[in-house]
């Protein structure tokens, strides 16, 4: 319980909610990017404990939530095509794509894998010869080095069956497009702790700056949160937009170099298309030159259709921190964990699945 217990510590919530409640004179509006996070809060009632002067927003800090359906509309050709195995992440099964998930896919006789991890994908190519097995490469900075060490092993291991999806994705590019937005209401960050353990911080200084908004390190316990939304709250409250690590049991200001090191050698930034958002530059990775033959795009040339809209979910919005996901006539109704309409709801990490478990009614 070492550095969890006291970070769960009732007395210490409210003794830092009382000095949020202190400290706060005006309206403020914070964003979480992270889907830990807003789970967390949610289930320790932080968002209740607050002010009614401070909104709290939800943003597109779920991987699973902002994978493009173009994205899961390509696994799916994939996975149909003869020989191929299309190895996933448990919770990208049921996000849809314009027409139908992989797990649908599955069900029409599609060989989709559920992994836990890269790696157990080269295993399977490893042991599976004969087939071609594409790993569909999701996630924030936090994953995309093990997708980055599977391809190291993969060529180390002459595995020529091998290969990647890749739709790894960045915060720092996606808190710059959110803040550029014209309607954009967001006046402080709390970034996710796991991310800023692989990555440092260094990449939000330019965008504190730029944007005039502080952005907060955070972890994901409630005094982790609590702490962090003070700092947040005091920094706006004394007119200071600076960059500020609460999580320095984990995090270094440089990061893990191990890591980025393995990214840097597999990856290269590129253009990618968020769900909600829309394509953001060099806010996504790709394959480097030299490891292009592992792209499972370039590999097979998969064929899809123009993806279709949305229909009447809102996740997009919700993404985008401009609704709630009660604010969606479905939610809780048409639209619940067990027959999801949008990526939101299918996610373990994403909002509308946080407030489906938590509570039924906005915050």
């Amino acid at each position: 319980m070492k550095y969890l217990a006291e970070f769960r510590d009732p007395a210490a919530a409210r003794r830092l909610a009382a000095s949020i409640r202190a400290r706060v004179s005006r309206p403020w509006t914070i964003m979480e990017i992270c889907g830990g996070q807003t789970h967390s809060l949610l289930r320790h009632g932080i968002d209740q404990m607050l002010p009614e002067a401070v909104t709290l927003l939800h943003g597109p800090g779920c991987p699973v939530c902002v994978t493009a359906a173009e994205v899961i509309d390509t696994a799916i050709a994939l996975a149909a095509m003869p020989g191929v195995t299309l190895c996933s992440f448990g919770d990208m099964a049921r996000v849809p794509g314009s027409a139908g998930s992989l797990l649908g896919a599955r069900a029409r006789g599609a060989d989709v894998r559920m992994v836990y991890s890269p790696l157990d994908a080269v295993a399977l190519a490893r042991a599976a010869p004969a087939r071609e097995v594409v790993f569909l490469a999701v996630g924030f900075e936090t994953t995309a080095p093990a997708s980055a060490i599977a391809v190291l092993q993969a060529e180390a291991a002459g595995l020529a069956n091998f290969s990647l999806l890749c739709a790894h994705v960045l915060v720092p590019p996606a808190i710059g497009a959110l803040l550029a937005a014209p309607d954009n209401p967001v006046q402080g960050f709390l970034a996710a702790g796991h991310v800023c353990t692989v990555m440092g911080y260094d990449e939000y200084e330019p965008i504190a700056r730029r944007f005039g908004v502080p952005i907060v390190v955070t972890g994901f316990e409630p005094v982790d949160l609590l702490h962090g939304l003070l700092a947040c709250l005091t920094q706006l409250e004394d007119g200071r937009a600076e960059v500020e690590n609460l999580y320095a049991r984990s995090v270094r200001p440089g990061g893990n170099a191990v890591a980025q090191a393995a990214l840097r050698r597999v990856f290269v930034p590129a253009p990618r298309i968020w769900r909600g958002m829309g394509e953001i530059a060099a806010s996504g990775l790709d394959l480097a030159p030299a490891y292009a033959g592992f792209d499972a795009r370039a590999r097979f040339h998969p064929a899809i259709a123009a993806p279709i809209g949305p229909g009447p979910c809102l996740s997009g919005e919700i993404l985008r921190g401009r609704r709630r996901p009660t604010d969606c006539p479905a939610f809780g109704t048409a639209c619940t964990p067990d027959h999801p309409l949008g990526a939101t709801m299918v996610s373990s990490e994403g909002a509308c699945a946080a407030y489906h478990r938590y509570r039924r009614t906005a915050a």
